[in-house]
């Protein structure tokens, strides 16, 4: 194989930006079919970007010979089931954050990848650009010392209440959405595996979070705290700060460095600001994400890996007095 073969599970609006496009800049990479509930919406999904094949519904799409692996960005409450699904078919799977609805789902789809020998990797784009890269260089330098704190956040408005992210039971909440990218981030900045203090939801409804601040605690001892939120006053921030006995850390805009990123570090010889060149994170990721499938290369956000973020997600919500998703008991 010198070309991996692409299906689309769904014409999500995340699609083109996410997979399509980078797929042009990508010369390992083809879409060559797409899938949607709607057959109508999916036949204009794909004369738009110019996709081939458009296939009556997903496990029609799982069980063409001509697909290789898939791109799931169906709504959270469906990332499990089809995700398993295209394992079953004996497709690779590059799965939309958050990875699944809870913990439980995280853990059958991580196992079924291990059983498989097929590649499934968690889209958090931003893992794959040389700006994450390079947060790691500066704390493993050792120039902020001892980390004693870690915070992040991820913020947006969207006060369009019958959006899905607003949908207990396609797995909405802005602990789901922004937030897995905050407590991703937060992981990436600290030491070892943190354990949930406290939390606190603003709620839209009694199961819907529109936004999440949650305490956490490393094994070192180091303070953690997330902020996430699709409504609030807090209303655009990208934002990660570290904070150690010798120094500091500020990191401006991990969502999207391409467009816009700076990392400041404050310590006892001064204040240097860096700015972290290179392309759009997606397609980084889609690099990777053909570089493993193909060659074997390495897989920087793992299905094992997404068991631990959703663990500790549905400790947040239930230390906030709420129900992970997918409870429907």
């Amino acid at each position: 194989m010198t070309q991996l073969r692409i299906g689309v599970l769904g014409a999500a609006r995340i699609a083109p930006s996410a997979l399509v496009r980078p797929a042009a800049k990508v010369p390992e990479a083809v879409v060559t079919a797409v899938a949607a509930r709607d057959p109508e919406r999916a036949r204009r999904f794909a004369a738009k970007h110019g996709i081939p094949t458009v296939h009556a519904g997903y496990q029609e799409l799982l069980d063409d010979k001509d697909v290789d692996a898939v791109y799931n960005p169906l709504p959270n409450a469906l990332h499990a089931r089809w995700t398993l699904s295209a394992l079953a078919a004996g497709k690779h799977v590059l799965c939309e954050k958050p990875f699944t609805a809870n913990a439980v789902e995280a853990r059958a789809v991580a196992d079924a990848a291990s059983a498989s020998g097929l590649v499934v990797m968690e889209a958090f784009h931003y893992r794959y650009h040389p700006m994450a890269a390079r947060m790691r260089e500066i704390l493993d330098s050792g120039e902020l010392g001892t980390v004693r704190s870690v915070e992040t956040a991820m913020c947006f408005p969207l006060p369009v209440f019958g959006d899905i992210r607003y949908s207990y039971p396609l797995g909405g909440g802005a602990l789901m959405d922004g937030g897995c990218y905050a407590l991703h981030l937060l992981r990436l900045l600290g030491e070892g595996t943190p354990e949930v203090v406290r939390a606190v939801a603003t709620r839209r409804g009694p199961d819907i979070d529109r936004a999440m601040t949650a305490e956490l605690r490393f094994p070192g001892g180091a303070s953690g705290r997330i902020t996430t939120s699709l409504w609030s006053h807090r209303l655009l921030d990208f934002s990660a700060r570290v904070r150690g006995d010798r120094g500091e850390l500020k990191i401006t805009n991990y969502l999207a460095p391409h467009l816009f990123n700076r990392l400041t570090v404050r310590t006892a010889a001064g204040t240097r600001r860096e700015r972290v060149r290179g392309g759009h994170t997606y397609t980084y990721q889609l690099r990777a994400f053909t570089e493993a499938v193909l060659h074997g290369g390495p897989v920087l956000t793992p299905a094992e890996d997404a068991v631990v973020t959703m663990s500790l997600i549905d400790d947040i919500y239930r230390a906030a007095g709420m129900r992970p998703r997918g409870d429907l008991d």
